[in-house]
């Protein structure tokens, strides 16, 4: 991946939204591969952030995906994006399992001072940390014992264009839930806080 900046060490705003989307794909095919929504069989080995991570091998999750990222690409340079947010539901009932929230925070620029500087190396530590823990999600969250899908959802200010083919959905909370809050990275021009939300069990 090639990151502009604007000064050497000082990452812009393009390059900050091309690491979040590079980072989103990554997050998002490790979800749904530690969580069972695809089997097993679907994905395929990828390294990234030092780490070998499985990304979907199906053609039309792939182009779902892109298609997504593409334009949350777009809203990123366009200073809208508020959060992501990956909703697990199950099939049969339609009822939120789990609601993986990904919120985007512009980290406040001092127009009088030079640009943070803060390495791609440096960066792509801290999302490694974040990787791992979505790896180990299985670990604190419960089974999902049932036929899951997913939907990607993707909160802007009012003022985002949206597309025809788009949208507009509910927020698709988890009814009777607890809250895990995971590991945040930053790029100097964004920081992205994660919160996972499950269904408690009876």
């Amino acid at each position: 991946m090639s990151v502009s900046s604007t000064t050497a060490g000082a990452i812009s705003l393009k390059g900050s939204a091309d690491i979040l989307v590079d980072y989103f794909f990554y997050a998002i095919n490790s979800i749904l591969y530690q969580r069972g929504i695809y089997p097993e069989a679907s994905f395929k080995k990828n390294t990234k952030y030092e780490l070998s991570i499985l990304v979907a091998a199906d053609q039309a999750l792939n182009k779902y995906l892109t298609a997504v990222l593409e334009q949350l690409r777009s809203w990123l340079l366009m200073g809208v994006v508020q959060r992501l947010v990956l909703v697990i539901k199950c099939v049969k009932t339609e009822e939120v399992l789990e609601r993986w929230q990904f919120n985007v925070i512009t980290e406040d620029q001092d127009e009088s001072k030079s640009p943070e500087k803060k390495s791609l190396a440096s960066i792509q530590a801290e999302i490694c940390h974040v990787i791992r823990q979505i790896v180990a999600s299985n670990t604190f969250l419960p089974v999902l014992d049932t036929s899951c899908t997913f939907e990607l959802l993707i909160y802007t200010n009012k003022n985002a264009q949206i597309p025809d083919d788009w949208d507009t959905t509910g927020p698709q909370f988890v009814a009777n839930s607890a809250e895990i809050k995971l590991r945040s990275f930053s790029t100097t021009v964004h920081r992205v806080d994660h919160l996972v939300s499950y269904k408690l069990t009876c």
